[in-house]
């Protein structure tokens, strides 16, 4: 009997002439976010799948893109980091599918911007605030010190917590300076507020958390001590535990969308699966029990995404290749094949509720049943310069 057919893209995007590094999706599906090596942004309409919105919001590689309520937060090699204003009115031509090349398309307003240091390569986090959507904190690399992270408030811009991460064996002033840089530089961040486990409240309801991955391989939680509201020197965080499961610099990490799972590639052949939840281990102790490490046959990973349920992860790999795992015991799935080159970049759509009571009257544009199958979508960005749109099955048991 004949093998199946590899699986092909469902769409391709050709809006970039550069490598294609970030990607986002809006929490309605509606919009494809994605950053290239140029600095230019793209914002693509996932009806149409034309561009409706494209700048050169920066002048050098993009690391992140995220939309943020009526914002769009861009963040890039250039050592700086933009706010802008959501474009809400698109050309009609866009949306109903005119001509593939745009020139008229508009250009969103800048809101303020950020001076950050981008050299780790390191994408910021955002914390948007529950209760004021128009405030939210950003995590970021400290402005001097490329091992440690700042944590800044928005729209103020004030930064209330400077220099997590700072571990001294010496006096401040003293010659020998600080000696964290052992773990290298911050290769990714995520800033998070605590979730209690399921069987008992052990760690407290919204505590502040940061978890940092780094150059050496390993991976760092830490939490803000609730008594304190700003802080300098990394005072008043303290290490929840510390976890190395990789021989080679971390890539990518990824946070699940509850915040209880991280997972991390690198260039090795391993996955970190750390549980976020775990209290264990003493302060900047390194302890094992907080990750488990997997080992696939194949080194070079780039960049890694976890679908909204924390089921299901994608790791895009330097050969091109997308794999698919189940995040539980990082089972394959199955693996996509269509770049030639490294993937960069790789993003989940937002699944849609199929429990939720269905309209009477169904998109104009679009059914359910194309709106539940463009929830499974998945993303993947990469050197070629394209961006690739899979529809994914749901990988649910029968």
């Amino acid at each position: 009997m004949s093998s199946p057919a590899p699986a092909s893209p469902t769409h391709l995007i050709r809006s970039h002439s550069s490598d294609v590094t970030a990607l986002f999706f809006s929490d309605d599906n509606e919009r494809l976010y994605s950053g290239d090596a140029s600095g230019r942004v793209v914002v693509t309409s996932t009806r149409s799948l034309r561009a409706i919105v494209s700048w050169p919001a920066h002048t050098d590689s993009v690391l992140g893109v995220q939309e943020w309520g009526s914002h769009i937060i861009t963040h890039s090699r250039d050592h700086k980091l933009h706010v802008w204003n959501r474009v809400e009115d698109v050309p009609t031509s866009a949306r109903v599918g005119g001509s593939a090349a745009l020139p008229d398309l508009p250009t969103p307003v800048l809101c303020y911007s950020l001076d950050v240091n981008a050299l780790n390569y390191c994408r910021f986090s955002l914390l948007p605030s529950p209760s004021h959507p128009d405030e939210a904190l950003i995590a970021l690399p400290n402005l001097v010190e490329s091992s440690e992270a700042d944590v800044w408030a928005l729209p103020s811009k004030q930064r209330i917590h400077a220099s997590v991460g700072t571990e001294r064996t010496q006096p401040m002033f003293s010659l020998g300076g600080r000696e964290n840089m052992r773990s290298g530089l911050i290769m990714s961040l995520h800033l998070f507020r605590a979730t209690p486990p399921p069987e008992g409240p052990s760690a407290q309801a919204g505590e502040l958390r940061l978890i940092c991955a780094y150059e050496d391989g390993s991976v760092v939680l830490r939490r803000l001590d609730s008594s304190i509201q700003t802080s300098i020197e990394g005072r008043g965080w303290e290490t929840v535990w510390k976890c190395k499961l990789h021989v080679e610099a971390i890539m990518a990490m990824r946070v699940s969308r509850d915040n209880r799972l991280a997972l991390t590639v690198s260039a090795d052949h391993l996955v970190g699966r750390y549980d976020l939840t775990t209290e264990a281990g003493a302060e900047g102790a390194v302890d094992a029990s907080a990750g488990v490490v997997h080992r696939t046959s194949h080194p070079g990973n780039g960049c890694v995404a976890i679908r909204d349920d924390g089921r299901v992860c994608a790791i895009g790999g330097w050969d091109g290749r997308i794999r698919l795992y189940s995040t539980k015991n990082l089972k394959p799935l199955g693996t996509l094949r269509y770049h030639k080159t490294g993937c960069q970049a790789v993003e989940f759509a937002r699944p849609v509720d199929t429990t939720a009571e269905k309209p009477d009257t169904e998109d104009e544009d679009m059914t359910a049943d194309e709106l539940e199958a463009r929830g499974r979508w998945l993303a993947a960005g990469a050197k070629d310069h394209r961006v690739s749109l899979w529809a994914l099955i749901s990988f649910e048991k029968a």
